[in-house]
């Protein structure tokens, strides 16, 4: 399945600059102007600061409630500046609706965004991994009511992650599909654990909830993230169209390096139109 042709173009025109994947060192994004507040997380046992950034009328629309986007990455020297660019240019255009963006910079990447492995080569990335079942719980009971006890938003969540961070999207997508109701993910590292996530998930999607959700998945040159993303991609043939609205963007033009940012408005378009 792919994004439309015309909202393809849209996004193309818009962001020729952030589509030139080819760079290996893309620009740096300048900081976007955004709120802070730090989480003290009995589940991680440490304080979360947390980036937001709130719709250009936010403050104007005194009642209006917005939908939530949490980010994965997303300290101000990571991935939080490029998808906050990118929200509010599609958000001018029209092309998408005004969202809050909540943006969760790292403490400790590799703990926080696998799942267990018994690979031995995954073990050795960080002194910690396996960790994703607590940092999910974080967000859910500790971050979540957080945001809204801060700020007017309605029930509609979504979630953005590349490489790592989507390995975490498809994990939460598939373990637990009611946390988010739109899923993002950019190169996810399905090669984790041999890719046990991808053997699992026809068991996951057979049971998959009943609310709609919408998935988002693009994938680079790289091979042992591309084959099991096209493996997942296949399995999710089977899914009635009731229960979820998808979306598989290989993109071989692109590095695992350039993949955010070449990929990365189209993926956010489609989910958030």
């Amino acid at each position: 399945m792919n994004i439309s042709r015309p909202l393809e173009s849209i996004v193309a025109v818009v962001f020729v600059t952030s589509s030139l994947g080819a760079q290996n060192k893309p620009p740096k994004d300048e900081g976007p102007a955004h709120d802070t507040f730090t989480v003290a997380s009995t589940v991680l046992k440490e304080s979360r600061l947390i980036n937001v950034h709130l719709p250009s009328d936010y403050r104007a629309a005194s009642v209006q409630h917005f939908p939530v986007l949490y980010m994965l990455d997303g300290g101000i020297d990571e991935d939080f500046p490029r998808v906050v660019h990118t929200i509010d240019s599609l958000t001018t255009l029209g092309v998408i609706r005004p969202v809050i963006v909540v943006g969760i910079p790292n403490t400790e990447r590799r703990r926080d965004l696998t799942g267990p492995t018994r690979v031995a080569k995954d073990s050795a990335i960080a002194p910690l991994v396996g960790g994703s079942g607590p940092f999910r719980k974080f967000i859910r009971d500790e971050l979540m009511p957080a945001v809204r006890a801060r700020y007017r938003n309605t029930d509609e969540r979504g979630i953005v992650g590349e490489s790592l961070g989507g390995l975490f999207v498809i994990e939460t997508f598939l373990i637990e599909p009611t946390l988010f109701n739109h899923y993002v993910a950019l190169d996810p590292s399905l090669w984790w654990n041999s890719g046990a996530l991808v053997s699992a998930a026809p068991a996951y999607l057979r049971a998959f909830d009943n609310g709609k959700k919408s998935l988002y998945l693009t994938t680079s040159n790289v091979d042992d993230i591309t084959t099991p993303t096209s493996q997942l991609a296949a399995l999710l043939r089977g899914v009635p169209p009731y229960k979820l609205t998808w979306v598989y963007e290989p993109r071989p033009d692109l590095t695992h390096a350039t993949i955010f940012r070449g990929a990365g408005p189209a993926a956010l378009a489609s989910a958030l139109k």
